[in-house]
Parts: C-alpha cells; structure tokens; sequence
C-alpha cells in the first residue's frame, strides 16, 4: 500500500470512529443508547437481511419464485428403484412434485424465522470489523455457521406434520414408490433443502444491502457500509 492509500484508510478509519462515538450512526434498539458498536451495525444488517429473506419466502410461491432459493428435487427422491424410475420418468410429475415440496417449504421458514431473529439478537460476534469489511455474504455466513443445524432440526417436526395433512397424492405416490422410506424421512430430505434456500435467499438480500444500503433508510448501516469499503 503506498502512502496516499494508507493515508486514505487512516482517515476512513477516523470518520467511521467519530461516528461510533458520537452517536451519529445510532440503531433503534442498540445497547448502548446512541453508540452504537461494530457489533449493533452487524446485527442491524443481519436482522434486515433475514427480514426480507422470510418476507419474501413466506409469501405464496415464495420458495419457487426466488432465484436463489428454489428447492431441487431432494436426494433422497432420486433413489434408485424400478417403481421410482417408473414415476421419475415422467417431467411433469417431477414438476408438480418439485412444486409442492417448494410450497410445503414455507410453512418451514415460518417456524424457522423467529429462531433465525432470536439467533441474530443474541450473537456474539468476535470481529465485527472484519465481518463489516468482509464479502457480500460475510455476515449471513458467520451466522449459519453458529447456528449448525438448528433449524434443520426445527423445521423437521412442522415439515412432517404439514406433509401428512396435506394428504397431496403427488407426493404420497412418490413416498410410497420408495423402498425402506416414510414421511419422516421426507421431511428431513426437504428440511435439508429447505435450511439452504434459507440461508442463500438472507445471503442474497446481504449481498443486495451492501450494494444499495441506501434502500434501508437506516443511516448508521448506510454510512458503515458505505466507509467499510476503503476501511
């Protein structure tokens, strides 16, 4: 780095300090009323993400209509076996089948949306900084990671439920045309699938933040994110 570009990150640095510290970049529900920390900015992006991330899933068609996170036909539908390869056969059963499984998928993101909230509240963030400098989805992907499989295990129960009283026959035949499988095992297929459509679509409406934070009306992020960039 010469020295223009070091003296241009200094002084980054400083502005994006002197916010913090006066409170210019104050988030609604900060800790620390009017100083708002590195932490409060990740946390305000990251519950705006997955906002919008539920709020358009959980619309009807919310799951098929997304570009990132439409669920494919699940592994587990692609086992081998003379009466499935019969029924797989056929693209529009496969259609209507991956169609239903997609719609079944939002009433998972309503179970899993308030546990991905509770998880946002109480993160805890080691380096904040680095997340506010780090990729489109750096964010997203520091908090699946600390969540594991917590809404894969959520998701399975409603899943189940939603699929045995749905009574759909498309996807009863394609349980039943497979060997050794049940609707539970169903469920945790498509809870699988499910876990990562969620977690691309909040990837994506990151991704979307820190190209237009201006869209958030929140002048603390637009301003972090804005001075992140040269930081």
């Amino acid at each position: 780095m010469n020295g223009g570009s070091s003296m241009q990150a200094v002084g980054r640095r400083a502005v994006l300090a002197g916010f913090l510290a006066t409170g210019v970049m104050a988030l609604p529900g900060c800790t620390t009323i009017g100083r708002p920390s590195y932490t409060d900015i990740i946390e305000n992006l990251l519950m705006l993400s997955s906002q919008r991330a539920f709020a358009r899933l959980t619309q009807p068609d919310g799951f098929w209509d997304s570009q990132v996170a439409r669920i494919n036909m699940p592994v587990l539908f692609g086992r081998p076996g003379s009466v499935a390869q019969k029924i797989f056969r056929s693209p529009l059963f496969k259609e209507k089948l991956q169609r239903e499984l997609n719609r079944i998928a939002e009433d998972g993101a309503r179970v899993a949306a308030p546990i991905v909230y509770d998880a946002v509240r109480s993160l805890t963030v080691t380096d904040a900084l680095a997340l506010l400098r780090g990729g489109d989805t750096s964010a997203t992907t520091f908090l699946r990671q600390s969540m594991g499989s917590g809404l894969v295990n959520a998701m399975i129960p409603e899943l189940d439920r939603v699929m045995r009283m749905a009574e759909d026959p498309i996807l009863n035949t394609a349980v039943n045309a497979l060997t050794g499988v049940n609707m539970a095992d169903a469920a945790h297929a498509l809870a699988l699938e499910a876990d990562n459509a969620i977690w691309y679509e909040i990837g994506a409406q990151e991704a979307d933040i820190r190209a237009h934070p201006e869209s958030t009306n929140d002048g603390a992020l637009i301003a972090a994110l804005k001075l992140a960039k040269g930081i």
